[in-house]
């Protein structure tokens, strides 16, 4: 029988029937593979994309008929890759999944602190920590090859509700969808309505009200709740013997919350609570309140001693006035004082003269969230040092650690939406060790863990400053002190 012979490129001899069979057999083959490796590689990478797209390849053999195409319908979010082979020709497609398009752009972070107001001190150097933060973030996203810039636009709250509250409705005009900020806890009661409403979410680095901590709202808090701060108050103050207790809060959401938890956990410690005085937080002057106090710790001076008996005083930076005014009641300078976050490592404080005294006279001692130490840390804080000439506060690493959470969320999700970050931020958090340690959220979505660290004021080489007195660890309970006061 004739028989006529196809030579391929790879010099296989093969009859005219037999080799078409042969070539179509191979032809298929080496395409079916080329499919299964390519819509494999792909599918380990993002699961969205653009549109279908039709890319035609067609390598190079003998002249032949026109291909005949064979089309295997793509999903939407797959582009389409087709691959002729001739000899008869055929026409495979497979289909592959395209990354998603991912962050671009100018992506805008809102920022309301208190820049004035009772808390600038803390306000000024979480603003310096989040400028650092945003600089180093684009920066990394720039190497990364992403397209995306980050930029903070940043508001005044003054510590008050209703400006806090205007404030977010102005960055929400701006497409504003995240916001880092809202110090006091009086000012994130007063937007989360809104907040939550319009789907904002609000990461406070320092909000610690426990009235706060609710489930799957738009509010996270890189900070403990006062059930953690309060009976570490109260346990440092029975640790000096103090045993009557009397204190003076400012009466807003944060102040109730904190004065509630300590002398509850004084109480339940074998200690009592005499009667305080709650003033409102507008106040600007004291002479009433300071003149009543007199009264109170002189009557139970008498009765107990003045080693038993203490003052508690839960503020912001009207901590100056209130002072400046006690000191002139030597009775009060007789018993010893304690504070809490909202006076620790207080600028103002350590500048007059007046209410430096009085903080050493008194012993005041305040408790802080105690940051875990590391590099980071101690990196952040010697540049916020250099640039605002004093040691920063332990909500300045929070605010920090939050905008690089916030982004590292974005960069999973692939988008600027409030919705998806959330959904992803707490776990996020949890696989992030930052400049405050780790950021474990419990179901409130705060933080978990609180030690304390005791700080108080003290006179060294001529100057008033502020030095870390003590430490509270919560697994023991139990206070430890690194110098006497």
């Amino acid at each position: 029988m004739d028989s006529q012979t196809l030579r391929g490129n790879g010099g296989l001899n093969m009859s005219s029937e037999t080799g078409r069979r042969s070539f179509i057999k191979y032809a298929a083959t080496a395409i079916v593979c080329g499919v299964v490796a390519g819509v494999g590689g792909w599918f380990a990478g993002v699961a969205t994309a653009p549109p279908p797209k039709t890319v035609t390849v067609t390598p190079a053999v003998p002249a032949a008929p026109p291909p005949k195409t064979v089309t295997v319908t793509a999903p939407p979010e797959v582009k389409t890759v087709t691959v002729t082979a001739t000899a008869p020709p055929t026409t495979v497609t497979k289909t592959v999944t395209q990354p998603a398009p991912g962050l671009s752009g100018v992506i805008p972070i809102g920022v309301v602190l208190g820049l004035t107001g009772p808390l600038a001190t803390y306000g000024e150097n979480e603003k310096v920590a989040l400028e650092m933060a945003v600089e180093e973030i684009n920066d990394f996203l720039k190497k990364s090859g992403v397209p995306a810039t980050i930029e903070l636009l940043i508001e005044d709250s003054e510590i008050k509700p209703d400006v806090a509250l205007e404030k977010l409705k102005a960055l929400h005009a701006k497409g504003v969808k995240v916001v880092i900020g809202m110090m006091s806890s009086g000012e994130v009661k007063h937007i989360k309505s809104y907040a939550d409403a319009n789907k904002i979410l609000i990461i406070s680095p320092s909000s610690t009200a426990p009235a706060l901590a609710i489930p799957d709202d738009y509010i996270f808090r890189f900070c403990p709740d006062d059930t953690k701060q309060g009976p570490a108050m109260a346990r440092t103050v029975y640790d000096t013997g103090v045993r009557y207790l009397i204190p003076v809060w400012r009466g807003d959401p944060w102040g109730d919350g904190l004065y509630e938890t300590t002398t509850e956990r004084f109480k339940e410690l074998g200690g009592t609570v005499l009667e305080g005085i709650r003033y409102a937080p507008e106040a600007k002057e004291f002479s009433a309140e300071v003149k009543v106090l007199a009264s109170r710790v002189d009557e139970a001076v008498k009765k107990y001693g003045a080693d038993k008996v203490g003052v508690y005083y839960v503020a912001f930076e009207e901590v100056v006035t209130f002072f400046t005014q006690a000191s002139e009641y030597p009775i009060l300078s007789e018993v010893r004082w304690f504070g809490s976050d909202g006076t620790c490592l207080s600028k103002p404080m350590v500048e007059k003269e007046t209410v430096a005294k009085f903080s050493v006279a008194t012993k005041f001692v305040n408790t802080y969230f105690a940051p875990a130490e590391s590099e980071k840390l101690a990196r952040l804080r010697s540049a916020v040092e250099a640039k605002l000439g004093r040691t920063p506060d332990a909500y300045t690493y929070n605010a920090y650690d939050a905008l690089w959470v916030v982004v590292k969320s974005m960069l999973i999700v692939g988008k600027y939406d409030a919705d998806a970050i959330k959904a992803v931020l707490p776990t996020v958090a949890e696989g992030t060790f930052g400049s405050s340690g780790w950021i474990k959220l419990n179901p409130a979505g705060d933080r978990e863990l609180g030690d304390y660290d005791l700080w108080a004021i003290v006179l060294k080489e001529g100057k008033y400053q502020w030095v870390k007195a003590g430490y509270y660890s919560a697994t023991t309970d139990s206070v430890a002190w690194f110098i006497k006061l």
